[in-house]
C-alpha cells in the first residue's frame, strides 16, 4: 500500500475568500477546491488518481481551470476535482421525483427559503446526503424525528459559524473548540451544553452534550451565509435504511421525509459519514472515525514485520474494515450496523473498492470470534483461512496499537468494558480484567454473569436488566422504593424465565449493568429508541451532581466482584438521584481500578489499557483514570474506544499470532 490516497478536506481559507469575493471567477461557486481541500477519497474510481479515474471524468476542463491545473506554480496544480461555474459539477433542487427543478443560485435559494420555513431539505454533500431543519425550531426538529422514526437519539447541528459557540456550550476552552471545528477534518465535536443555548430541547433530549460542527464544504457555507441560524444536519437515510448516496436513492429513500431535495451532478462513490469526536480537558478521543480521517494509513507497531496482505472485517455493531500490507493498516470508513442487507452491500463494495484501489488482494482474514456475526458468517464464507479474535482481546489490542506498544513489549492488564462480546468458550463477556499482549489474552476476573431476560430485548428494555441484577444481588427487592416501576412492569413471567433459564443468556455485561442502574433510578425509557440512550442520560444525570462523599463500593470477592454488596449499599443510601448516579460511576471505576491494580502487582505490570465502547462514558473514563494511579494507563483517543476500533485489533491480534516470537513474554508473567 506505498500509494497513499488523502481524506477529502474542509474548504480552505483562500478557497473560501474566493467563494466570497464578487470579483474571482468562482464566485458563489458552490464545488471550488484546491490542492489543499475539497473531494479526494469520496470522488476516487481507481489509481492512480488521475481526473480520468474520479467522479469528475464527465466534467471537460474549460480553458482557464486547464491553465490553472497545468501551471506548476498554482494552487490547483494537478488538482483533479478542480472546476469552475463553466465547466464543473451543478447544483439543482427539486421538489419531489419528477418534478421541475432549479438550477444553481436559485437552487440554493429555494433551499434556504425552505428551511427558514420549517420545512426539511435532503442536501447533498462530498460522501452522502444530509437531512436538515432549523434546529431552533422544535416543530421543525420534531416533525423530522417523526418523519425519520427517530424519537430520542441526538442530532447534529451545524452553526453557522464559531461566533455561535459562545451561546451554545460551556466548560470548554473555545479555542481547542474551535480548533477542532475548523481542522481540514471538520468533524462533528461533541461538547457541554450551554442552559442558555438557543437550540432546541428536541435536539438531544434528556442529555447535557450536544454535537456541533461548522460548514465543511462550499455548499454548506453558501447555506449557512445565507440561513444564519443553526441547522440539524443528521444522516440522510430512512429508518432502517443505508445512507443514501445517488440522486435516484435520495428521491426514493426520503420521499416521506424530505419537503425538498438539493443535489448535484457529481457522483459520490465511497461513502464518508461525518466523523465525530468528543473534546476532552486535554485533547480530544475519536467516537466514530470517517470524514477527515479515512483512509488515512497507520504504521504497525514497533516489532511487527511486512505483512502480507490481512483483511480484518471488524464486528456487526460500528463496522469498520482494516486492510494490513507491509507496514500499514488501513481503516475502512464508517459503516454502523451490518444488520440491514444494503448496509452489508454498501461494505462489501467497500472492501472490494479498496481490495482494487490499492492493489491488495487478501491471503487471510481475521474476524469476530462470536458465528453469529454477519461479518464473521461472510469471512467464513470466503476462500481464505481465518483467524477468530476473541471480542475483548480486539479491543485491547487496538489500544495497544494506538499507544505504538512493541510487539514484544510483553503483556499489560487490560480493562474491557461494553456491551457484550464473545469470551472464552462461548461466554459472553462485557466486564473484564484480562492479562493480554497482541498474541494472547487470559481473563483475570470482573463482573460476575448475570441473565439478559428475553436475550436481545435485555439491550432494548432497560428495566429487564434491572429485574435480573435485583432478583441475583437484592433478595428483599420489592421493598425498596427504587423498585416501584419495576413493580408496574409485567415482571412475574419474566422472573419465572431467568430462574429457569429460558431466554435468560448470562452474561457479564458492564453496559447491561448501567441499564439496570439508569432504570432504578428512573431515568432510563421502558424501551430504547438509540444504543446506550439509557446509559447517556444516567451519566448526565450524574453530572447534575458533581464530585460527593458517599458510602458505596464495589468490593472483590475471590477475584470477582461482590454486586450484592454494591447494590444493598447503593440502594440504602439515601441521596438526591444526581448524588447516586455520580456515587455509582465513582464506585464502578474504584473496583475495576483496585481489580487493574490487584493483577499489576501480582504481575509485575506497571501499564493498563482501556477499551470497549463503556469508555465513551467520559465520567467513569475520568474516575477510572482518579483511581489507577499511579499505573500508566493507555486510552483510545486517535480510534474510538467501542467498536469502530475493533477491526485494527483484528488485525494485529492475526498478524501477532503469525508472527514468530522472540521469546515467550505472555508465559514470563
Amino acid at each position: 500500500m506505498a500509494t497513499q490516497i488523502v481524506p477529502d478536506a474542509a474548504t480552505c481559507p483562500q478557497c473560501l475568500q474566493e467563494m466570497n469575493d464578487p470579483q474571482d471567477r468562482r464566485y458563489r461557486y458552490p464545488f471550488i477546491n484546491c490542492t489543499h481541500c475539497g473531494p479526494r477519497f469520496t470522488i476516487i474510481r481507481a489509481m492512480p488518481y488521475d481526473r480520468p479515474a474520479t467522479s469528475m471524468a464527465p466534467f471537460t476542463l474549460c480553458p482557464h481551470c486547464a491553465w490553472e491545473y497545468h501551471s506548476a506554480q498554482d494552487r490547483r496544480f494537478h488538482a483533479q476535482p478542480v472546476a469552475c461555474s463553466d465547466c464543473g459539477p451543478q447544483l439543482f433542487s427539486c421538489l419531489a421525483p419528477g418534478q421541475s427543478q432549479h438550477l444553481g443560485d436559485e437552487a440554493l435559494q429555494q433551499a434556504v427559503a425552505a428551511l427558514a420555513a420549517g420545512q426539511i431539505v435532503a442536501i447533498k454533500g462530498l460522501g452522502g446526503f444530509h437531512l436538515a431543519c432549523d434546529a431552533t425550531n422544535t416543530q421543525a426538529v420534531e416533525r423530522l424525528r417523526l418523519r425519520k422514526r427517530r424519537p430520542g437519539k441526538p442530532l447534529a447541528v451545524m452553526l453557522p459559524d464559531a461566533g455561535w459557540l459562545v451561546r451554545c456550550v460551556r466548560g470548554v476552552s473555545l479555542a481547542q473548540l474551535q480548533a477542532l471545528l475548523t481542522s481540514p477534518a471538520a468533524p462533528v465535536v461533541l461538547v457541554p451544553q450551554s442552559p442558555y443555548s438557543p437550540l432546541s430541547a428536541a435536539v438531544a433530549p434528556g442529555l447535557d452534550e450536544v454535537g456541533l460542527m461548522l460548514p465543511a464544504n462550499p455548499i454548506q457555507h453558501l447555506l449557512m451565509q445565507a440561513i444564519q441560524r443553526p441547522l440539524v444536519m443528521t444522516s440522510g437515510n430512512a429508518a432502517g435504511r443505508a445512507p443514501a448516496l445517488t440522486n435516484e436513492q435520495a428521491l426514493a429513500d426520503l420521499v416521506d421525509i424530505a419537503d425538498l431535495w438539493l443535489m448535484h451532478d457529481r457522483e459520490i462513490l465511497q461513502r464518508a459519514d461525518d466523523s465525530l469526536v468528543r473534546l476532552l480537558p486535554k485533547g480530544h478521543e475519536m467516537l466514530r472515525r470517517a470524514r477527515g480521517f479515512v483512509p488515512d494509513a497507520l504504521p504497525l507497531p514497533p516489532g511487527f514485520p511486512a505483512q502480507q496482505a490481512l483483511l480484518a472485517v471488524g464486528g456487526d455493531r460500528k463496522n469498520t474494515f482494516c486492510l494490513v500490507q507491509g507496514n500499514q493498516a488501513l481503516l475502512g470508513p464508517h459503516f454502523g450496523d451490518l444488520e440491514q442487507e444494503d448496509i452489508q452491500q454498501q461494505w462489501q463494495q467497500a472492501i472490494r473498492h479498496f481490495t482494487g484501489l490499492y492493489h491488495c488482494q487478501p491471503q487471510r482474514l481475521a474476524s469476530d470470534a462470536h458465528p453469529g456475526y454477519v461479518s464473521h458468517q461472510w469471512a467464513a464464507r470466503q476462500s481464505l483461512p481465518v483467524t477468530p479474535v476473541l471480542h475483548h482481546h480486539a479491543h485491547l489490542a487496538a489500544c495497544l496499537a494506538e499507544h505504538r506498544w512493541p510487539l514484544e513489549g510483553g503483556a499489560v492488564i487490560g480493562l474491557a468494558l461494553d456491551g457484550l462480546g464473545y469470551g472464552q468458550g462461548g461466554a459472553l463477556w462485557g466486564g473484564e480484567c484480562l492479562l493480554v499482549d497482541y498474541r494472547r489474552c487470559r481473563h483475570l476476573g470482573g463482573l460476575p454473569a448475570v441473565a439478559l431476560p428475553g436475550g436481545d430485548l435485555a439491550a432494548q428494555q432497560p428495566w429487564r436488566n434491572q429485574l435480573a441484577h435485583f432478583a441475583r444481588f437484592v433478595p428483599d427487592w420489592q421493598s425498596y422504593p427504587q423498585a416501584e416501576r419495576l413493580l408496574a412492569s409485567p415482571w412475574r413471567p419474566l422472573l419465572q424465565a431467568i430462574k429457569a433459564g429460558i431466554n435468560a443468556p448470562l452474561a457479564s455485561s458492564c453496559g447491561r449493568l448501567f441499564d439496570a442502574a439508569a432504570a432504578t433510578l428512573g431515568c432510563a425509557p421502558t424501551q430504547q429508541s438509540w444504543e446506550g440512550e439509557a446509559a447517556s442520560r444516567f451519566e448526565a444525570l450524574a453530572h447534575q451532581s458533581g464530585p460527593c462523599p458517599h458510602p458505596v463500593t464495589l468490593s472483590l470477592t475471590d477475584e470477582q466482584f461482590d454486586l450484592a454488596a454494591f447494590w444493598q449499599r447503593w440502594l440504602a443510601w439515601q441521596a438526591p438521584a444526581p448524588q447516586q448516579a455520580w456515587a455509582f460511576h465513582d464506585a464502578l471505576a474504584q473496583g475495576f481500578a483496585s481489580l487493574a491494580k490487584h493483577f499489576a502487582l501480582q504481575y509485575g505490570i506497571g501499564h493498563v489499557a482501556l477499551s470497549g465502547g463503556v469508555l465513551h462514558n467520559r465520567l467513569l473514563r475520568q474516575r477510572l483514570q482518579h483511581h489507577l494511579a499511579p499505573l500508566q494507563i493507555l486510552l483510545p483517543q486517535q480510534l474510538p474506544a467501542g467498536d469502530g476500533g475493533l477491526a485494527l485489533g483484528q488485525a494485529l491480534v492475526a498478524c501477532a499470532q503469525h508472527s514468530p516470537a522472540s521469546s515467550s513474554t505472555f508465559d514470563r508473567t
